[in-house]
């Protein structure tokens, strides 16, 4: 029987704390990679953040840790071309994938943060969750199909973010969550429940911490 696509149930009051003392202990900046052979030890657990450039994943990282600058946002797409490690306590890694999808630099430049990208994807034993992140003005694209595609290849968990739910005005945010839905349904690796986020109006936020805390 295939999975029912929806958007997560409100966490518990138990689950919102637990997140929330997560969160509210030290998150710091581990350092950033260019190649394989310069990950951190496979130590510990890891959530890994991806998405199309500029979808937010820097602003999102940074709403859930309650730090303005501890992910660097950036107004150009295809800026962040390492992979950025932050330690969360001493139960997580979390990642900061470089955007996807487009980039401001030269092509092999693109190539090869790319490749490292997949590298890290499918190769990485400590990944427990990619959140993967979609614009709530635009759905999922086909680039966003690419990866989904490397992940169930890899057998990686990842779960849908919707970013920037706030900007959607009448049903379009319904539209999009049920395009979603849809398109979610081929895909053996999703996890069944969408997140809705706004890191601007701190939609979701919450949910997420309680969703990361839960993660064994």
């Amino acid at each position: 029987m295939k999975p029912i696509f929806t958007v997560a149930p409100e966490a518990d009051p138990e689950a919102i704390e637990a997140g929330r003392k997560l969160f509210a202990g030290p998150c710091d900046f581990l350092k950033g990679v260019v190649a394989m052979d310069g990950m951190p030890p496979a130590d510990r657990l890891e959530i890994c953040f991806a998405g199309r450039s500029n979808v937010g994943k820097s602003s999102l990282i940074n709403a859930l840790t309650g730090r303005k600058a501890l992910a660097r946002a950036s107004n150009t797409p295809g800026r962040t071309q390492e992979i950025n490690f932050f330690t969360l306590g001493e139960r997580f890694y979390l990642v900061d994938l470089p955007g996807y999808g487009f980039a401001e630099a030269p092509k092999p430049v693109v190539e090869k943060w790319q490749a490292l990208l997949r590298a890290y994807l499918s190769g990485r034993p400590t990944l427990r969750r990619v959140m993967l992140l979609i614009d709530a003005r635009h759905g999922i694209k086909a680039v966003d199909e690419e990866i989904m595609a490397l992940l169930n290849r890899a057998a990686v968990t990842f779960q849908i973010v919707l970013t920037k739910a706030d900007k959607p005005r009448g049903g379009a945010l319904d539209t999009v969550i049920a395009q979603v839905a849809d398109r979610l349904a081929k895909h053996p690796a999703a996890f069944p429940e969408i997140l809705v986020t706004s890191s601007e109006k701190s939609v979701g936020i919450e949910q997420l911490r309680a969703e990361i805390a839960a993660l064994q």
